[in-house]
């Protein structure tokens, strides 16, 4: 067997630290420790869900709490399903996401590793606060600081895979899924994610071809694509490698921006591909539509009478199937209601965005939004309440729910032109007409 503590692999200063193993398999730890640094970090004491932790000089936002609610929420679902929950968290900066998936996923084993080993003293002592870290076969965690890629790619190498890997990211940098698949278990969990808004948005198109392999565009509902580049790129990872993702849920904030998404990880090819394509958008008619691979070539807009239009933008390939998966979603919000993370007035923000999501999860729902501001001004009138527009296009037989992405628009499979029609009719009651 290839031996991970080669010399080229070992620090200066030796650890030989043991890793909880799998039942089939004995492994000695592939990043060794390095001695803590005398040097004391400024620290910032602060707590989330009950639990101390200090920052230090680690890059940290308390905005990111929601993201780490619904990673340890997925973690715990896991952990009751399978009975058993081992997690990598391959970025892990101060260590929060680390000590809540121990504490509030109660997971068996947390692997804690940051590329800066000026993090270690802090890592350590948030982890050590609650969870001690306990000998050998009994360790809970650990902390190392390797490149992610690397750590992903010796856990492949000596087949000992997690439940559960959480890839905290910068940018678009889509370098770390393929090694992170590779050390994920069969029906393991995988929490990626982005946070570059300006390729999302359809500026810099190279780059999320780079990346992502999709040419994206501007387009209106541009925060809703940057969810579906990220998953479509996952989707071509996975396939390459003979497997197939599914998104669990799909979660957008507007601090960063940060884009998170959970995804299943499951042997086979993607089953159905008409989730994997184009999105066309037209600025002429705002009307927007899904192209298949089998449609290159032949793309245009109804409204431009089948002819090629200069109106009509097109991104892709991107995911364009369902962004959660509600029945998982509303076992999330079941958990939290059980944990008491929902239900007052401390968990109206959670509450607010789970139900959110399984609203958008309808399966008559496609991708994308329609803006108020825009229905408003095609029609050339005042926008419309959202409550009310929602209640009209209801009476009218056509679906539409509030978006978690944005909160002036409305996710529904009503055409652009219908939406004003229903728009003008609202005002012309309002004005008496």
């Amino acid at each position: 067997m290839f031996n991970l503590s080669t010399p080229f692999l070992v620090p200066p200063f030796q650890f030989n630290a043991k890793i909880p193993q799998n039942p089939n398999s004995r492994f000695n730890n592939p990043c060794q420790l390095k001695p803590a640094s005398n040097n004391i970090c400024k620290s910032e004491c602060r707590t989330e869900r009950g639990l101390e932790f200090q920052t230090g000089d680690t890059f940290f936002r308390h905005e990111s709490a929601t993201g780490r609610d619904l990673g340890v929420l997925a973690a715990s679902l896991y952990k009751k399903s399978k009975g058993e929950l081992r997690v990598l968290d391959a970025l892990c900066g101060c260590g929060i996401r680390s000590l809540r998936y121990l504490v509030g996923a109660e997971a068996d084993f947390v692997w804690a590793n940051d590329a800066n080993d000026e993090y270690r003293r802090i890592i350590s002592e948030n982890l050590s606060r609650v969870v001690q870290r306990g000998l050998d076969d009994e360790r809970r965690w650990t902390v190392t600081h390797f490149d992610a890629n690397r750590v992903m790619a010796e856990c492949y190498l000596q087949r000992e895979y997690f439940d559960f890997i959480d890839v905290d990211s910068f940018g678009s940098d889509s370098s770390f899924l393929r090694s992170a698949m590779n050390a994920l278990k069969l029906d393991g969990l995988l929490y990626v994610t982005c946070t570059d808004g300006y390729t999302s948005g359809g500026h810099r198109p190279c780059q999320s071809l780079a990346a992502y392999g999709a040419y994206v565009r501007p387009m209106p509902y541009s925060n809703e694509v940057g969810l579906r580049m990220l998953i479509g790129g996952a989707v071509r990872e996975a396939s390459v490698l003979g497997y197939r993702v599914t998104p669990l849920f799909s979660y957008y904030s507007y601090h960063g921006p940060v884009f998170r998404v959970m995804l299943q990880l499951n042997r086979g090819k993607l089953v159905d591909h008409r989730h994997y394509g184009f999105i066309g958008y037209c600025h002429s008619c705002g009307s927007s539509q899904a192209f298949s691979w089998d449609e290159l070539g032949h793309m245009s807009c109804p409204c431009s009478d089948s002819k090629v239009s200069k109106s009509l933008v097109v991104s892709g390939p991107l995911w364009t199937g369902p962004l959660h998966n509600a029945a998982y979603v509303t076992q999330m919000l079941n958990l939290a209601e059980q944990w008491g993370w929902v239900g007052n007035v401390n968990g109206d923000e959670l509450e607010k965005l789970l139900k959110q999501m399984v609203d958008e999860s309808d399966p008559k729902l496609s991708f994308g939004y329609i803006k108020l501001d825009e229905v408003a001004s095609r029609a050339k009138i005042n926008s419309p309440p959202l409550r009310i527009m929602m209640s009209a296009m209801h009476q009218e037989g056509y679906v539409a729910s509030r978006s978690h992405i944005s909160p002036n628009v409305i996710k529904t499979n009503c055409p652009m032109a219908v939406c004003m029609r229903i728009a003008k009719k609202l005002q012309n009651s309002c004005t008496g007409e």
